[in-house]
């Protein structure tokens, strides 16, 4: 594929780094990428996907917009209050690139729907904000050996997960066998809004080292982040042989 004159000029910055190149940004345009949850992880994932010239991004969300998503959920407004997330996201994702493909499904994964979801991508984001989904999501990256790349957010805390289920590496249920009695999420624990931007913009660099084939740094490991410290720390993941996955 050739890359236009007014894409090189949008993309120069990046295009001149040694590790990226016009064969970089070639394969980031040839790329596909979906994101599960277009909440406070998945819209600034998405506009910095959309920023580096991803070709195909899908999204997925069932929820309308509401005022309490509005001070971390940064594509919308209040002018978009009970509207579907994905239809307004999707509309503006392609205001900041029009080149993109950006499929927009308004449902809620299950299992009905997820294999079909995500066989046609090369790259999974999970920005759920729910533990049986997070595991579903996992379960299905795992079969169909795609890379998952899953961020989750409580309070001050941050976590990103990273899984290359191309090679053998631990999933999601090495790390969480079981669904914890209490599901924490942002309605009942609060979270912190800036956090929420740092943890999808995490996620969207390692969709972009997993692009570039650029040695990633969460290779059977959890990174973590506290926002009150300003720390970050890794935790190595280990293959837990009771997995259901045979991980």
């Amino acid at each position: 594929m050739k890359i236009s004159n007014k894409e090189y000029q949008k993309y120069s910055k990046q295009i001149i780094l040694k590790k990226f190149g016009l064969v970089g940004q070639k394969k980031i345009i040839n790329s596909k990428v979906l994101i599960f949850g277009m909440g406070g992880l998945g819209c600034p994932l998405a506009i910095y996907l959309a920023s580096l010239g991803i070709g195909t991004l899908g999204i997925v969300d069932n929820d309308k917009i509401e005022l309490s998503n509005l001070n971390r959920q940064i594509i919308y407004s209040n002018d978009d209050i009970g509207k579907f997330k994905v239809d307004v996201a999707q509309k503006k994702i392609k205001k900041i690139n029009n080149k993109s493909l950006i499929k927009s499904y308004r449902l809620r994964a299950g299992e009905k729907n997820i294999k079909n979801l995500i066989k046609n991508f090369d790259i999974i984001c999970d920005g759920t904000d729910n533990f049986v989904t997070r595991l579903l999501i996992n379960d299905h990256c795992f079969k169909q050996k795609k890379i998952l790349i899953s961020a989750a957010v409580s309070g001050f805390i941050g976590h990103i997960f990273k899984f290359d289920f191309r090679e053998k590496t631990p999933c999601f249920r090495c790390y969480m066998p079981e669904i914890p009695n209490i599901d924490n999420n942002c309605q009942t624990e609060g979270v912190t809004p800036t956090i929420t931007g740092t943890m999808g913009t995490l996620q969207a660099n390692e969709v972009l080292n997993s692009v570039l084939n650029l040695k990633s740094g969460l290779k059977k490991q959890i990174l973590i982040f506290n926002s009150l410290e300003m720390s970050f720390r890794k935790v190595k993941l280990n293959i837990n042989n009771k997995c259901v996955n045979k991980c």
